[in-house]
């Protein structure tokens, strides 16, 4: 089952049916701040202002939200 399909049938649900699915999944997720990382505080800092003078300077351009999900899906 595709993820759009999973999406399809979640929304489907009573409000409360879907809050608990969402807290159920959002709970199996690890903690962003405890998985370790491969990169510092400071070179994550780094990378994103060297990304963001990227975009600034029309170097890359930005993906929207909508675009981005749809990548992360096919």
């Amino acid at each position: 089952m595709s993820i759009d399909q999973i999406a399809s049938e979640a929304l489907r649900l009573n409000p409360r049916d879907r809050a608990i699915l969402a807290e159920t999944i959002w709970e199996s997720l690890e903690d962003p701040y405890l998985v370790p990382c491969e990169i510092s505080d400071e070179d994550a800092i780094a990378l994103a202002r060297k990304r963001d003078e990227e975009i600034e300077k029309g170097k890359v351009k930005p993906l929207s939200h909508e675009e981005l999900m749809r990548k992360l899906r096919n």
